[in-house]
Order: C-alpha cells, then structure tokens, then sequence
C-alpha cells in the first residue's frame, strides 16, 4: 500500500512540475523516476519525500555510488529488471555506466533477469570484460537453465585467457550438471585441480553433484571422500543427487554416516531423506526423520512439513499424512497435492475427494495436478458425472489441451467405460504425444476393446511416433486376448529391432503371450535365452504349460524355480494346482497344497479356488469339499469350481444343493455355473429340472444362453430319449449349431441305435470338424450295434485311404511323484513283464468271479481270442495294473484317460475293485468313475461326511448283473 502511495504522489508531483516553464531541465524527468525506485527499495516512505523537497528546492545530488550498488543490487535480488534499467538510464544520463563495477552489477542484473542480449551487449561493449563481468553472464545462464550457453560463453572466456576463481567454477561445473557433459566437467575439474581451486568447499560440493548428475556416482563418492572439511552443504549435494538417482538406500546410508560424523542437518538435508523414505517406502526410517525435524525445530518449516506430508503419503500412512497435514498453519497447494495424491495412490478415493472438497472450501485454487489425482479418483471410483464436472473447470481454467491433464482425462473416461469419450479427448489434443497414445491403447485394451487397441498401435507405429516398453506390453496383452499369433511375432520382432527385448516387462510380455497364444515352444524358446528368470517370468512360463497340457514341464520348470531360490507367489501356485489338475496328479498336488499353506496363501481366493478345481480333478472331492470350505471369501469361481466338480463326480443332486445354498447366500451364477448346473442334471437324469434352469436363466438371472447351455440342455434330452425334443431346441437357437451340439446328437444316436439321426449328425460333424477322428468311430459303432457291418467295413476303408487317424487311447497314472503314461499293448515301461504278468493274474481270478469279456464292442478284425487279448491291454488295464504293484497295498489308484472309458474296462474294474480291495477311480473325458467293493458309484453316492449336502444313499450297480447303460459312459477307446 505504502509503495502505492508513492507512486500516486509521486505522479501528483510531476503533474505540478509539467505545469512549470518549458526552461525546466530534462533531466528532472530522469530524477523523478529515480526517486521512485530510490522508495521502492529503501523500505523508508520518508526517502522519497527527501529526495523529491531537495530536487524541487535545486539542491539535488545524484546517489553516491554506494546508493547506486544498493539499488542494483535490490534490483537483482528482487528480479525488478524495469526498475533496474530505471536505473540503467539515470547512470547514463549522468556519465556513470562506464564504471567497471556499475557494469558488473549490470550484468548481474540482466543475466539473473533473463535479458541476455543486454547481459551480452554489456560484456562486449566493454574495452576488457574481466572475470566477474564474465562470472556474473555465466551464473545467470546456469540459473535459468541454459547450460548450453553458459558452456558458450565459458568456452569464449577461456580463449580470451580470462581465469576462473571460486565463484565462476560452481557455475561452469553446474552447466556441465545441467547437459550431462562429463567430458567437458571432468576438463573443468582438471582446470580446477592445476589453479588450487579443488579444494575450495563451495567447489568440491558442485564437483560432487556434477559427477553424481553424469551418472559416475563411483567418481562422485570418492571426491566426496576427499574433502578435507565437509559442511551440511557436501553431504546434502551428495545424498540429494543419490536420490534423484534412485539411489534411496545409499542415501539414507549416507544420512546416517552424516548423523555419526557429528553433522547437524538442516531442513534440506531432512527433506531430502524423507523422499528418500517415500522411494524406498521405509515408514521406520520415515519416522526417525519426523523425530528429527522436531527435535531440531523445523517441523513448523513449510517446505519440511511437505515433505513429511508427502513421505507418509507414499509409504500408505494416510492416517498419519492427514494428522501432519493438518498441523500445518496455512497448507499451500503442494501441501494439498501432497495428501490427495498420497490418497489416491493407495486407492483412498474417497479420503482423496473430501479433501479436495476442503480445499476449494479454503480458497486455494486447485492447479492441473490437483485436478489430475481429483481424475484419478473419479476413475477409481466410476464417478463419471463427478469426472465430466472437472473436465468442465479444466475448460474453464484453459488447462485442458496441457498433454499431462488431456492423458488424466483420457484414462478418467476409459476406468468409467467411456472410451467415446476418451477418444474425443484424445482427437482434440493439439500434441499427441507418447503417453498420450499409450492411455488410449491402455483403454482400449482395460475395456476389452483388443481389436480397436491394436489397430490404433498399428496408426501410431505408421505415424511415426515411437514406442516404449509400455506400449509394447500393452499391445501384446491384447494380442493375447485375441490370439493372433501373427500379430505378436510382429510386435515381437519390433521389441528386438528396437532394443526392447532386454527389458524384463516386455520379455515377459511376450512370453504370456506366446503361451496364451498355444505356442508354448516359442515362450521356452524365448524364456531359455532370455536370462532374466525373475518370478514373472517363471509365472508366465508355467502357466502356458500349464494351460496347454505340457503340465509335467510345469512341474519341472517349478523345481528349476525353487532351486533358484525364488519364492513363489499365489499366481504360480493356482497354475501349478491347474497343471496337476490336468494330469490328475493327486501326490503333487497335495505337495504343491502343503507349499500355498507354508507361504501363507490359503487366504489367496486364486489359490482356494485352484486348490477345489485340482482335488476335484483328481478324483478326490472330500479333499475339495475341505478346501472349498476353508476359503474365507468364496465369489462366483468358487462356487463354480465345486459345482462342476460334483457335476463331474455324478453326484447330481449334491450340485443342484449347493447351487441353491450358493442364491441363497447371495452369489449370482455366471453362465459357466449355470453349465455346471445342467451338467449335473444331465448325469442325475433331471430333465425336469434342467427344462427348468434352462427356461428360467434369461429371467431369473439375465443371461442369455449360449452354445455351451444349448449344447448341453439338447445330450441331456438326447440321451433321455426325447430325440424329437432335442432336434426341436437344435432347430430353435438363435444360432447355428456347432461341434458340440451334433457330437452330443451323434452320441446319443449311438444309444439309441437311431442310424438315421446318426448319419445326418456324423455328416455335419464332418463338414465343420473334418480333421476329427472320433466321428467316424462313433458312426461305425453305431453301424455295428444294428449289424450293418459292410457299413462298419466302408467307414473303416474311408478312413484308410483318406488317413484319418484314431486318436490313440492314453491312460496316466502317478506314482511317487512322476506322472506315467500308457497307451494299449504298451510295453516301453521298464517293469511291462511285471505289469502284463499282473493282468494274466487278474484275468484268471476274474474268471473264476464270473466276468466274461464283451469282445462284440471291439470293431477289428480279428479272431475272439486275438479281440480278448486286445481288451485286456487297454491303457486304462495297464496304468491301473501298473498301479497295483507300484503302490502299497489298500492306497486308492487313481487313472485318468483321454477318451472315454470303454464298456469292458467299466464292467472289468468292478470286478478288480473287489479283488484287491482298492478303490479305483478313473477320469476319462467326460467324468469320474468310482470303482469299490464291487460296486460303481453312479450317482449321487455318498463317498464320505459331507457336511454340505446331507447323506442320500447312492446308486450302484450290482456284480455279474448287466451294466446299467449311462450315455456319458459309453464308447469303445484303445
């Protein structure tokens, strides 16, 4: 106000003076300008009135140049450069700016200012500029970020033979800093070493950050080590360049170094470990720094006060962060972005947006970076009507085109699935920038929009902006997601072109995608060569075998992992669990269940949900009831997984129990849950009951069924009978029918012994899914159960001369931890004469007990002995009889099969159950097959206490009675 005023009076004062005679001198002009700058900067109101009554009464003396040096100095500190030329003009007009020192602080003046061509016209108008007329254009080059043109004008000082001292090097070593020029700084040193001046402390200080920002934190530690007489300033310049260098934990290393050498820290050096904590995320080490800043009396400090504010934010102590914030006198706006980013990053949107609310409630404008967290927690939130509102004041504020607030507003839209408008935003960005492409591409790609995000790659790439390692996983992930195997060779071949095949986010990248793309011999191609080996990697590699059917290399690549040393996480758990479930390797499956207890994961609902599936898998659903049991959290995988797993096991009627404990508790069925549900009422024969699940999941559920619903409702009607029915919904779907549905026609043609239905069902099997073998068999079994052999013997002529191939029986079984294959008459095995000696053994006391083999089901030709004998060696005999003799006696044996169980082995294993009193259970590709006491459990079977579902009595078929015909059993398999 006081500055005001004297201005006002001022003008008053000239007004008079214009209404005097015309003689009156000119240079009065200059005087009043004068004056008033002289009362800017002297801080007395009364300087001005002085100097204006002795100007007025003609007895004005011009400043000494003591007051000049004053003036321009203020000038300088102030930045007031309209003042200062002020006083430029005045020192002309009297003859004054030829003085040396007049011209240095001139140059001091413009430089800080910015106004170089002055800075410069001064320097070259002068007959010799000396050192500090030069110090003084290279210091204010460097503080305004021109270190190019500070190296420039140093480079022409030195050819003039001008030396530096103490105050040019900080300068010159600072512009090295500022271009990453170590060649130059290091020359610079040596200058510094041959003049003496390496010694000096404000020198070595600037030495030690200038190799630091180069990258030569060897180099900067050494001469950091060399000081004779280190202040707070040297060990601030060294830790703070270790923390602009990611080097937090040296740098809190060295703050304790500094602590036992005596050194008392200053705020800077406090708020400097403290962003070494938040980097580091130490909360401990976070504290003990907060204990200093009170002990030593800077916790009322603004700028340390953010600083605590912001470490306690990022290291997920909101709690605390909001107690420090709120201490603070008047929080600025860096102390507001501090605690709502802190917010947000730890995904306390809510906590974010309150005080964001707070903040507009005191006056302190939000800047772009307030409203981009503001953004973000919006997105994490789904607030869209919240996000269109910031837009709206982003557009008022005239920030929105800024490249950072256009990629806020893009990923705001594409987290609230509004990719319309993410886009829009995008187009109307003025610079598309990297990032800004990256967001989208992201976008497209979280809203399972794969096509449209890989086709914006492909404009980008054409545009020739660029990529980074971001862009490329992003790619390939939707590349993933739509298999395009084409696709991610590409982007492949581009990471190696461009560098980015060392980088472990890409490399893994690339290896889920090549998995998840079916080519699991590219990823361990790529995984072998590769020497990151980290946990991601082992993850992705795993779980491509795992997924693809390569489950024992799985299991290896698991040991390769533990005998580096690498601890496992619940990702690689569920897939090791998936990979045994595939193999129906119970052993290690427990095994791999004993590591997710010791690592502490049976709180992971990945691995509960994976530990349901594997034990269902494997044959053993009392071990799946008990894991499903313990998971705390059990969402709609959960209760899926244990669904199909009693679905599977033919307990029909427990599934349908649980599927309406599972409404009951509030979980809604997706559409897999609801194939699970039809599943089980096609094993328990409810045709009822699925008519009813299946009419009613549009309605009580909204989903809208699929192939695999229509697939499954027309077997059930098939094998029930009502083939009218089942070809009336076929010809009703809103959809053409797939493989799934004339294969569960064909089968059911095959039990019903309906040619007709058969012939038509296996020919259009053969126009969409010509490659399949099991077609034809099927056909011909049909052919053969009404004895029209020439058609058998014509289907079976077709298949030779076009060169189908049956696919081969194969049946696994696991033994101390190895998974052992077999296929029919195998005798690669290193103990086949103890195997084929044991079936000899059962086949005679089998015998004895009345089984007689059902040779009509085999289809070759061959004598009745030679059919017998065949029977006898099918894969499933010899892993079951392999299982006898390698296992102790009374353990369950448990089999898997890739094919159906044929009708003889069904009939056989109840009478080897009996003799060797075993359980035997067999999973083939449709169910499981429990064998015990003579007896097989069809139904819902009561196989142990299951809490769940109460204790019905099951169903079993008796020894030597005719086994009872179950559609989903039925098939001839070698």
């Amino acid at each position: 106000m006081i500055k005001w005023t004297m201005k006002l009076w001022c003008l008053i004062s000239l007004q008079k003076l214009l209404l005097q005679p015309l003689y009156l001198p000119t240079h009065f002009l200059f005087s009043a300008k004068l004056i008033q700058t002289y009362a800017k900067f002297s801080g007395d109101p009364q300087t001005a009135t002085v100097v204006l009554s002795s100007f007025q009464a003609k007895t004005f003396t011009p400043p000494t140049s003591i007051s000049y040096s004053k003036l321009l100095s203020q000038c300088t500190a102030s930045k007031s450069v309209t003042s200062g030329m002020e006083v430029h003009a005045h020192m002309i007009r009297f003859g004054l700016s030829e003085d040396p020192s007049f011209r240095n602080h001139l140059i001091s003046l413009y430089s800080k200012c910015r106004c170089f061509g002055y800075a410069r016209k001064l320097v070259e108008e002068s007959s010799e500029p000396d050192l500090v007329s030069w110090s003084a254009l290279i210091s204010g080059y460097a503080q305004n970020g021109l270190g190019e043109e500070a190296l420039l004008a140093f480079h022409e000082m030195h050819l003039l033979g001008v030396k530096c001292n103490q105050f040019t090097f900080p300068s010159v070593l600072k512009a090295c800093s500022m271009t990453k020029d170590l060649e130059l700084g290091k020359q610079v040193h040596g200058i510094a070493v041959v003049t003496g001046f390496e010694s000096d402390v404000f020198v070595a200080n600037t030495l030690v950050v200038m190799y630091a920002k180069c990258g030569e934190f060897g180099s900067s530690r050494r001469l950091f080590d060399t000081i004779p007489e280190r202040n707070v300033v040297s060990w601030n310049a060294l830790f703070s360049c270790y923390v602009q260098g990611d080097f937090c934990g040296e740098a809190v290393d060295l703050f304790q170094e500094m602590i036992l050498n005596g050194i008392r820290p200053n705020e800077f050096s406090l708020s400097s470990i403290l962003n070494a904590c938040s980097g580091l995320g130490y909360d401990s080490q976070g504290k003990k720094t907060h204990g200093y800043l009170i002990k030593l009396g800077y916790d009322s400090d603004p700028f340390s006060a953010n600083a605590l504010v912001d470490m306690y934010a990022k290291v997920g102590d909101i709690d605390d962060a909001i107690a420090v914030f709120e201490e603070i006198a008047r929080p600025d706006i860096v102390s507001w972005n501090a605690v709502i980013a802190g917010c947000v990053l730890h995904e306390y949107h809510g906590w974010a947006l309150n005080l964001f609310t707070q903040m507009k409630r005191s006056e302190i404008c939000p800047n772009m970076f307030t409203l981009s967290s503001a953004l973000k927690a919006c997105a994490g939130l789904g607030l869209k009507a919240l996000g269109r509102q910031l837009h709206s004041r982003l557009i008022t504020m005239d920030i929105e085109s800024d490249s950072f607030v256009g990629v806020g507003l893009i990923d705001m839209y594409s987290k609230c699935d509004m990719m319309g408008e993410a886009r829009m935003v995008f187009y109307l960005m003025p610079k598309k920038d990297l990032i800004a492409w990256n967001a989208v591409i992201s976008g497209h790609s979280h809203n399972g929009e794969d096509m449209e995000a890989v086709s914006l790659f492909t404009e980008m790439f054409k545009e020739g902006i660029g990529f980074n390692q971001t862009t490329l996983s992003t790619v390939l992930k939707s590349t993933a997601s739509l298999q395009y195997i084409n696709v991610c060779k590409q982007v492949h071949a581009l990471s190696v072109k461009s560098g980015f095949h060392s980088d472990n986010y890409v490399v893994n990248s690339i290896l889920d995608t090549y998995g998840k793309c079916s080519h699991a011999e590219y990823a361990a191609r790529i995984f072998e060569e590769c020497p990151i080996g980290d946990l991601v990697a082992f993850t992705s590699m795993i779980t491509a075998y795992a997924q693809y059917g390569q489950g024992e290399e799985a299991l290896k690549l698991y040991l390769q992992m533990q005998d580096k040393g690498i601890k496992p996480d619940p990702f690689v758990c569920s897939s090791l669990l998936n990979a045994c479930a595939n193999l129906s390797a119970y052993e290690q499956g427990k095994q791999i269940h004993v590591h997710v207890l010791k690592f502490g994961f049976m709180s992971d609902v990945f691995a509960g949900n994976s530990l349901v599936n594997m034990y269902a898998k494997c044959g053993s659903i009392d071990d799946a009831d008990r894991a499903f049991s313990e998971i705390p959290e059990r969402g709609i995988v959960s209760w899926s997984a244990m669904i199909g797993g009693l679905a599977q096991h033919g307990h029909g009627k427990q599934a349908l129990q649980l599927f309406n404990q599972m409404l009951h508790d509030g979980v809604p069925p997706n559409h897999i849950t609801l194939v699970s549900v039809l599943c089980a009422c096609n094993h328990a024969g409810l045709v009822t009951e699925a008519r009813q699940y299946f009419n009613s999941m549009e309605e009580l559920f909204g989903i809208e069924p699929m192939q695999e619903h229509y697939a499954c409702m027309i077997d059930l009607l098939a094998r029930a009978g009502k083939l009218n029915e089942a070809m009336e919904l076929m010809n009703t779907m809103p959809f053409q029918a797939n493989g799934s549905v004339w294969g569960a026609l064909l089968g059911a043609a095959r039990i019903h012994k309906n040619v007709h239905l058969g012939q038509h069902a296996a020919k259009m099997l053969l126009t969409l899914e010509p490659e399949k073998s099991g077609t034809h068999i099927l056909l011909a079994n049909i052919y053969a159960s009404a004895g029209m052999w020439e058609k058998v013997a014509k289907v079976r002529r077709f298949m030779k001369d076009s060169n189908v191939k049956k696919e081969p029986g194969m049946s696994w079984i696991e033994v101390k931890d190895k998974v052992y294959t077999f296929i029919v008459g195998d005798r690669s095995h290193s103990r086949s004469m103890e195997i084929y000696a044991k079936l000899d053994e059962l086949a005679d006391l089998m015998n004895k007990a009345g089984y007689v083999p059902m040779v009509e089901i085999d289809l070759h030709d061959l004598e009745h002995s030679e059919k017998e004998q065949l029977l006898f060696h099918h894969s499933e005999r010899l892993a079951v009889a392999f299982g006898l003799i390698a296992t102790p006696p009374g353990t369950p044996i448990r089999v898997k099969k890739n094919l159906r169980i044929c009708v003889d082995c069904h009939a056989a294993f109840k009478f080897i159950c009996k003799i060797v009193s075993r359980e035997i259970i067999v999973r083939d590709v449709n169910r499981f097959h429990h064998f015990k006491d003579g007896f097989v459990w069809l139904g819902d079977g009561k196989l142990g206490n299951r809490k769940l579902w109460g204790t019905e009595s099951g169903r079993i078929e008796e020894l030597n009675k005719e086994p009872k015909i179950f559609p989903m059993n039925i098939a001839c398999s070698m």
